[in-house]
């Protein structure tokens, strides 16, 4: 139905919006919120993880001596988890979904090399046990995200 030129524009509050939003309660989204900032925490963490991995490149960590004289696994290592946890890092920080897969990725790719190649990939049953927790935990805050957002 065409409005004739003489009718004003009803611009009122009552006035249905066609825009494609949804006014969401703020209060209702609280794993959501719980989640970014998980994702944050983790974020830094696997930045100082990141580096890290760039330091021992680089020469800068002083246990490993110089990156050329290790092994070509263990440089591989390092330069995967160079590149790997920097860029789950910034994914984790945007709090978007390949930040979670890619950490998830470099976490448990991370695990698993402590576990089968200990001599390449140290790490003690604390940290382990603390990877295994983050995990745990990052899974269930999702999930709860998840079913907010329903």
């Amino acid at each position: 139905m065409a409005r004739s030129a003489r009718q004003p524009l009803d611009l009122s509050k009552d006035h249905v919006s066609d825009r494609i939003e949804e006014r969401v309660d703020p209060r209702s989204l609280r794993w959501t919120l719980v989640l970014t900032w998980f994702m944050r925490f983790l974020a830094v963490l696997w930045i100082v993880k990141g580096l890290g991995a760039w330091a021992a490149i680089l020469g800068i960590w002083p246990s490993t001596g110089p990156f050329e004289d290790l092994s070509t696994g263990y440089q591989a290592t390092i330069i995967y988890f160079a590149v790997i946890d920097l860029v789950a890092a910034v994914g984790l920080w945007m709090a978007s979904t390949w930040g979670g897969v890619l950490w998830l990725l470099a976490v448990m790719s991370h695990v698993i090399l402590a576990v089968f190649f200990p001599r390449i990939v140290s790490a003690g049953v604390p940290l382990m046990a603390f990877f295994m927790s983050l995990i745990l935990l990052y899974l269930t805050v999702s999930w709860l995200s998840a079913r907010e957002e329903q």
